[in-house]
């Protein structure tokens, strides 16, 4: 292979370049390299494992599924019932409740990886990948910052599993520095037991911001929450059956938009007009609005009829901040003693994804051309990036594994 001893002697001379570093010859991966063990990642090894694939999973912290680990609230529940939620190949155990807490989730990932005997290589940031069109192979450099070592991984197939929520979103609002309470991002919060008897604001309507209000009354605090923009709240059940469950039934003989108007419908009824507390429906119904922009709907948990009640006050956009009070965008002012902001992550892939365009610099998730982003060109793949959650992973995760399969078969074919 006379490309890879030329990528050896430009690899040398990077090493004499870099500063505090260790540069090591490139290492040949005969199979796929996966950036990220997250529940993605492990998805995509499990199910190339299982058609015979070998893969290397690069991951840059010491644990599997970090974020899940370090960066999610004590009392956080998936979502979506169990069903949903399983990896390829290995269902949750049957004594899981419908709803897996956090901890029973991080043990399942343990138990998948054990099963599938995925080890992944920890502690290894990948700082860049392009695919070199001289040799047809991707080059993917990680460093090991503990070690001061850089490392470049060769490969015919890249595999993207970092993640829609890498990195965490938050807002330049004016006055941030001089108020004098803590500001935090929910990937911070753990428990509102912290803010007992505290007037706490929280920032953003979505699934994780509802939540953290309820935490929040659940340990006596005073929750207000900002709901800038329109959305969909939903009852997690319908008629005796999850609202996903059944809207999946319902979609296999019914248009999307009869779809959308009984579960509108639905939520009036057993929720009530939201827009009476000022938060008001999106034109568009829930399902077409997902399809069409990847918003997701909220599953209302509780914090609802919290904010029937009273206990939880709904506020419009912020205009600024002070020392210790918030001005809205409808002339309002209000003390707080914290902020916390539930305004989401974005993908981290544009800042070392080089020489495509699958991932858009703008919000980091896949584009067009590429169906259902989750695959691209010259071996280029993406797993978990499709807004569908746990469900749309291991959709990922099977038909990369089919497509690679394909592929694999054909190189072996040219070597016999």
């Amino acid at each position: 292979m006379d490309w890879l001893k030329e990528l050896e002697g430009k690899s040398v001379n990077d090493c004499h370049k870099a500063k505090m570093k260790k540069m090591t010859k490139p290492i040949w991966v005969p199979g796929p390299v996966i950036v990220g063990a997250g529940p993605s990642g492990l998805a995509a090894a499990a199910c190339l494992k299982h058609k015979g694939i070998s893969s290397l999973i690069l991951e840059k912290d010491d644990i599997l599924a970090s974020i899940w680990q370090f960066k999610t609230y004590d009392r956080l529940r998936l979502h979506l019932p169990k069903q949903f939620c399983q990896l390829p190949l290995m269902p949750f155990p049957k004594n899981f409740p419908s709803y897996p807490t956090k901890q029973q989730f991080l043990a399942y990932l343990k138990s998948y990886a054990e099963h599938f005997d995925i080890k992944p290589a920890f502690s290894n940031t990948v700082v860049s990948a392009e695919f070199d069109q001289r040799c047809g192979y991707w080059r993917v450099k990680c460093e090991k910052v503990k070690k001061k070592e850089e490392i470049e991984y060769v490969c015919r197939w890249l595999i993207v599993a970092s993640g829609e929520n890498a990195v965490e979103v938050v807002p330049q609002i004016e006055g941030m520095g001089e108020f004098e309470g803590p500001i935090m991002h929910t990937s911070s919060y753990k428990s509102g037991s912290m803010f007992c008897g505290k007037k706490v604001l929280v920032v953003g309507c979505g699934n994780s911001g509802m939540e953290v209000c309820l935490d929040l009354c659940n340990h006596n605090a005073q929750p207000s929450l900002v709901v800038r923009d329109t959305v969909h709240i939903l009852p997690q059940q319908m008629l005796g059956k999850s609202t996903f469950g059944l809207s999946m039934s319902l979609l296999k003989w019914f248009p999307i938009r009869f779809v959308d108007k009984f579960l509108v419908l639905m939520s009036h009824v057993m929720l009530g007009d939201t827009a009476q507390f000022g938060i008001n429906r999106p034109k568009f119904g829930p399902l077409e609005l997902k399809n069409l922009y990847g918003k997701t709907p909220v599953l209302d948990v509780g914090t609802v009829a919290q904010i029937k009640s009273g206990k939880i006050k709904v506020c419009r956009g912020i205009k600024r901040l002070a020392k210790n009070a918030v001005e809205f965008v409808d002339g309002k002012i209000e003390s707080f003693e914290a902020i916390i902001l539930a305004t989401g992550y974005k993908s981290n892939v544009p800042s070392w994804l080089k020489g495509t365009d699958m991932f858009s610099e703008k919000d980091g998730f896949p584009r067009k051309p590429f169906p259902n982003g989750w695959k691209g060109e010259n071996g280029l793949y993406a797993v978990g990036f499709s807004k569908r959650g746990l469900f749309g992973s291991s959709i990922d995760a099977k038909r990369i594994a089919e497509d690679i399969e394909r592929s694999w078969k054909a190189v072996e074919a040219t070597h016999v």
